[in-house]
Parts: structure tokens; C-alpha cells; sequence
């Protein structure tokens, strides 16, 4: 007898376990019939966008996409202006650099220009030249001359500094030249440049000038826009690097007291020398109203190439506190100066300057 209730038992469970998953089966196939219901899905957040271009290679014809980076920077802050804006936007200076005292120029009378002299190498008529312009628009006589030439380092010299180029992750290139020369006593001293090298360039013409070089890919290139405080931002976010800056005798100090203002670690290391350049193909300077320079230098192979010049009426032009205060050292007569208030060009200064001086 309890055999055959257990039996029974057994079958009404096993019903009822059928049932239920019939039961379950039939709303299954209801809900699957039934419209599917709306899942509230929260946006996705945007992607920030990196500052980035893609550049082309000199040919035009890019096989491979080159990204170069380009450094975000605040303000600039060379400028008073610019310093009193960061100040309103409630941004900090980056550096503060206390400003030159200003360049004292001569009273000497103002006579007609009719000849410049320019202490820089020939343009081609295809360039946009700001002298040829300027040439124009007063119907004078613009001379290209350059009177300082740039030589490299040799590889025993540049070895007698004790400066290990592969201990460095990172280089600071400040111009085509500097470029040319890190490459070149590399390629002398048979070093191989990582593919790990970050590249720091002053502006974007000598970012795209490494192509001469390296091939952009895998490579990390950063670039500002003309000055070295547009790299403050990216250099201190590689702050773990160690930078190495080439540099000539004759460099701009002010690059090297914003490395030390931000606090990085750098070796700056001579790869190439400005000197004289030989002038004996110019008989004489008295034919020229207005010399420019724009180094110290340049002032320098002045007094090297032209021992008995008297300056007279010739008018000295001078770019930048150093060049200027080479000419007042040298014993010559300052007569006009940039960058000032009025003008932050050299051809700006000669503007205004021709203009006062003409009218007479």
C-alpha cells in the first residue's frame, strides 16, 4: 500500500512540475511576442579632442599619416599686455621675466636713406621679404650681406664637453640650424638616435624640417608657435626627461633662464659657433646710409673686416639689447633700435625711422 501512494504522489508531482513549466513556457512565448521594452542607455562621455595636425611630407603625397603635436599653451606672456590678460582671466604667469631697461638712441640729424645695408644672407624674389616692401614703398636700395657665417663643431670638440647624447630623452631644437648640427655630430660620433627621442621644436617650420631625418612615424614631436614659452606647458608634463638643448656660443639666454625657472633637468651643449665672416669683397661702407645687425657678432666682424671705419653719417641699426649694447661697447653710434613700444620689427623701426627722415 505505501508503495503504491508513494507512486501516486510521484505522478501528481510530476504534473504539477509539468504544468508550472508549461505555465512558464506559455509567458515566455507571450513577452517574446510582446514589444520589447525601452532600456534607458546614459551618453556616452565626449572624447577630448587633442590639439593635433596631421602634416604632409615635403612631396605632398602622404603615405603615412604624420601627427605632429602641437603644444597648448596659455597666453603667451612676453608682452606686457598679454601679462595684465592672464592676470584678468585669473591665470597665472607662467615666468616672469623683468623687462631690459630701454635702449637710448642718438640725436643725431636725421638725413635722407637712399642705401640700406643688411647684415643678413640674399632672399630669393620668390619669398615674401618685408625689405623688399619696404624697398617699394620708399624707393630705396635694399643690400643683402651677410657678415657672420655658422661652423660646426668637430667631433673632437664637441667630445672635449663630456656631454653623453643618449642620456638624454628629450631634445630642445630652437631652429633649422640646430637641427642640422644634432644630427650631424650624431651621425660623426656614429650614435643611433632612438626612435624614443622626444623632439621639442621651437615652431612649426622646424618640426616638419626633421623630415630631412627621421620618419615621423612612432615618433613624439612637439611644436609651439615662435617662442619657447608656447613649450613651457608640454616640457613640464615631461618633466621625468632629461632635456638636451644644442646650442652655439652666441645663444638667447632667455631660453636658458626658463629652464631653470620651471625647474627641469637640461645639459646645454655647444654643436656649432658663430664667427666673422670675411667682407674683403667690399671695398667700402660710405656708399650705405644704414647698416643693420641683428647679433652681437655681427657688430663684431664690423670692427674685424672695417678697422678705419668712422661712422660719420652713416646710421647703425641695431635688433635686440645685446647687438645694441655691442655697438655702443664697440664705440659706434646707436641710431635706431627694435624691438621698442612703437615697432616690434626691425622693418617697422626702418619704416617709421625712413619716413621722419625723407620728409626733410
Amino acid at each position: 500500500m505505501s508503495v503504491q501512494k508513494s507512486k501516486k504522489k510521484a505522478g501528481a508531482y510530476s504534473k504539477v512540475s509539468r504544468s508550472s513549466s508549461s505555465k512558464i513556457k506559455a509567458s515566455k512565448s507571450k513577452t517574446s511576442k510582446a514589444a520589447p521594452t525601452k532600456v534607458k542607455t546614459l551618453p556616452k562621455p565626449a572624447k577630448k579632442v587633442a590639439s593635433s595636425m596631421v602634416a604632409k611630407p615635403l612631396n605632398g603625397k602622404a603615405k603615412e599619416k604624420i601627427v605632429l603635436t602641437s603644444a597648448e599653451t596659455r597666453e603667451p606672456i612676453e608682452k606686457a599686455g598679454s601679462v595684465k590678460r592672464a592676470k584678468k582671466a585669473g591665470k597665472k604667469p607662467l615666468v616672469a621675466f623683468t623687462p631690459p631697461a630701454p635702449m637710448e638712441v642718438s640725436n643725431h640729424p636725421k638725413t635722407k636713406v637712399r642705401n640700406i645695408l643688411v647684415s643678413q644672407p640674399k632672399p630669393t624674389e620668390a619669398d615674401k621679404n618685408p625689405y623688399f616692401d619696404l624697398a617699394k614703398k620708399h624707393h630705396i636700395n635694399v643690400t643683402f650681406r651677410q657678415f657672420i657665417k655658422v661652423e660646426g663643431l668637430t667631433s673632437q670638440e664637441f667630445r672635449s664637453q663630456r656631454i653623453e647624447i643618449l642620456e638624454h630623452g628629450a631634445v630642445i631644437l630652437t631652429s633649422k640650424l640646430a637641427v642640422d648640427h644634432f644630427f650631424r655630430i650624431c651621425n660623426e660620433m656614429r650614435v643611433t638616435v632612438p626612435e624614443s627621442l622626444k623632439y621639442f621644436c621651437i615652431n612649426e617650420q622646424t618640426a616638419y624640417y626633421l623630415q630631412k631625418y627621421i620618419q615621423y612615424r612612432k615618433r613624439k614631436i612637439f611644436f609651439g608657435h615662435g617662442t619657447i614659452l608656447d613649450l613651457v606647458d608640454v616640457i613640464r608634463k615631461n618633466r621625468a626627461e632629461r632635456f638636451l638643448l644644442p646650442a652655439s656660443d652666441v645663444h638667447k639666454e632667455k631660453i636658458v633662464d626658463l629652464l631653470d625657472e620651471i625647474k627641469i633637468t637640461y645639459t646645454k651643449a655647444k654643436f656649432y659657433k658663430t664667427v666673422e665672416a670675411d667682407l674683403s669683397d667690399i671695398k667700402s661702407l660710405d656708399g650705405f646710409d644704414v647698416l643693420v645687425f641683428f647679433t652681437p657678432v655681427g657688430i663684431l666682424s664690423l670692427k674685424k673686416n672695417f678697422p678705419k671705419f668712422k661712422q660719420g653719417n652713416t646710421r647703425i641699426a641695431a635688433f635686440g639689447h645685446i647687438t645694441g649694447l655691442m655697438v655702443k661697447n664697440l664705440g659706434y653710434r646707436l641710431d635706431i633700435f627694435a624691438p621698442n613700444p612703437q615697432n616690434p620689427s626691425m622693418t617697422g623701426a626702418l619704416d617709421a625711422y625712413i619716413k621722419d627722415a625723407n620728409k626733410r
